[in-house]
């Protein structure tokens, strides 16, 4: 609903205050009424009105005092003021018009007339208020850091600033139109993440279906860059729009990843070089005294292999939070056979008794092929899959079975278990940005509460995309990654594996 126009009759009579309230009464307006100047002052400084009708002859504080008062009050300077007087002669004129006044109405006035000239001034003063506004959003969306743009009920961009358009590698002339849709331009330069199941935004529109999560991925020369979505539907008299809000979440993305590496390879990574280093020390400790010299130089020598060990596994970790949290991001990639290593590797770690692993015929043989990842970030990715299908089976003796497969630009990566069936619920939520406060599939957060989101983020921001589904006719779910291959041309010297 439209806020009524306000209008402020000033009269000390008031039969006239009464006779003005008949005229404007039925006419949509909210009326407010004052007896004297000062009166007048106060209720235009509590209401801030559209509109003063004004009476020039009222005793002490006159018509024109007050008219120069309001003019002289920077909040009320600009509200329109109708002086009505009997006085029909040109010197009363011209000093209402030093005083500021806007127009006159003579008394006795036409009704007709007065009505009119209301309606209009009003209407204007109106439109003069929003073109004032519109002018100080419009400067402060200009000037912000932060991207904003108006999108029409078909998906067209209406409107974008400066930074939106940088986002959407736009011309950042303002003037240009954009021809392309938003979803278009979303599809060119982003992968989209969208809402969990049931998530949707209640728009009727080609909106239904706007993502909440933008990442554009990694390449040579800079990392990964995340935008957050955020839209409120504007309905006017005669068309549907949308303001949509691109935030920049990139560094919180890296400092909860930060986080959650840490203490992810903290629990897995060094856990088996910390175990003999303990217990061999203890040995040492409680037996020194009765030891040959030859079982203290091999113990003292499984110490330093295991020191060492511990040394080399702090460095990785040290190293991957480094890079993953510098500006300086360098693609990374490793090589198809490298994967199969490491889920020997990782088996080993965990200790998955019943893990197998198929893969397409020539994968291992396939050394010149690479995916646009890490081997570390593999490693992550996979300590996280497996030991999630560990420590959430029903027994913690999961059997596990992995496919690996190739097409022409991609690997396809299949990680089953025989655990728990999930409801589709929580099958929509598991990739769900953990900063949004999302629970994970498993249902309570445990630990850094970061996990799958984070695996998800990792994938993304190469390109990949992840999905899960529970095993037909089988207890258990498959998650399902899909990598990008490099291309041959992109193996140069700034990839590493």
């Amino acid at each position: 609903m439209k806020p009524k126009k306000i209008v402020l009759i000033v009269d000390d009579q008031e039969i006239m205050r009464e006779a003005l309230e008949g005229v404007l009464k039925n006419e949509g307006y909210e009326l407010a009424f004052a007896s004297n100047g000062p009166e007048a002052l106060n209720k235009a400084a509590q209401l801030l009105p559209d509109i003063i009708l004004l009476d020039v002859m009222m005793p002490g504080m006159d018509g024109f005092e007050v008219c120069q008062r309001l003019r002289a009050d920077s909040t009320l300077a600009k509200v329109p003021v109708i002086m009505v007087t009997a006085l029909d002669n040109r010197d009363s004129r011209l000093q209402g018009i030093k005083a500021g006044a806007d127009d006159f109405i003579s008394k006795p006035y036409d009704i007709l007339e007065l009505r009119t000239r209301v309606q209009t001034i009003t209407n204007l003063n109106r439109y003069r208020r929003l073109l004032t506004e519109h002018a100080k959003f419009e400067w402060m969306i200009e000037n912000t850091d932060e991207a904003y743009l108006v999108l029409d009920h078909e998906d067209r961009i209406t409107y974008a600033n400066a930074k939106a358009r940088i986002y959407l590698n736009q011309p950042e002339n303002l003037d240009k139109a954009i021809n392309e849709t938003f979803s278009a331009l979303l599809a060119k330069h982003y992968h989209q993440v969208h809402e969990p199941q049931g998530k949707s935004l209640p728009i009727n529109s080609k909106l239904t279906s706007l993502p909440c999560y933008l990442v554009r991925p990694e390449n040579k020369s800079s990392q990964a860059f995340w935008l957050q979505v955020k839209l409120m539907e504007m309905k006017t008299d005669t068309e549907e729009k949308y303001l949509v809000h691109l935030y920049d979440v990139t560094s919180k993305i890296l400092a909860d990843r930060q986080i959650w590496t840490l203490e992810g390879q903290i629990s897995h990574k060094l856990r088996t070089p910390f175990i003999p280093l303990i217990g061999v020390s203890q040995l040492l400790l409680n037996n020194f005294p009765n030891m040959s010299e030859e079982k203290i130089r091999t113990w003292l020598k499984m110490l330093n292999e295991g020191s060492t060990r511990l040394h080399a596994e702090i460095g990785e970790i040290l190293k991957y939070v480094s890079i993953s949290g510098s500006d300086k991001s360098v693609q990374k990639s490793c090589r198809v056979t490298n994967i199969l290593l490491t889920i020997t590797t990782i088996k080993d770690i965990l200790g998955i008794d019943s893990l197998y692993v198929s893969q397409q015929e020539g994968i291992e043989n396939s050394d010149n092929i690479f995916v646009s990842i890490s081997e570390q970030v593999v490693e992550i990715i996979l300590t996280e899959l497996l030991s999630n299908a560990q420590k959430f089976h029903p027994k913690g003796t999961p059997t596990i079975e992995i496919n690996l497969s190739i097409t022409s630009d991609s690997i396809r990566l299949e990680i089953g278990d025989d655990g728990l069936t999930l409801p589709p619920d929580q099958l929509a939520n598991m990739w769900t940005p953990y900063y949004q406060g999302e629970k994970h599939f498993t249902g309570e957060i445990e630990g850094m509460g970061l996990g799958l989101s984070m695996v998800a983020s990792l994938i993304w921001e190469v390109g990949g995309t992840c999905q899960a589904h529970n095993r037909p006719e089988k207890e258990g779910i498959v998650i399902e990654l899909i990598l990008p291959i490099l291309k041959a041309s992109s193996q140069g010297n700034t990839f590493t594996d």
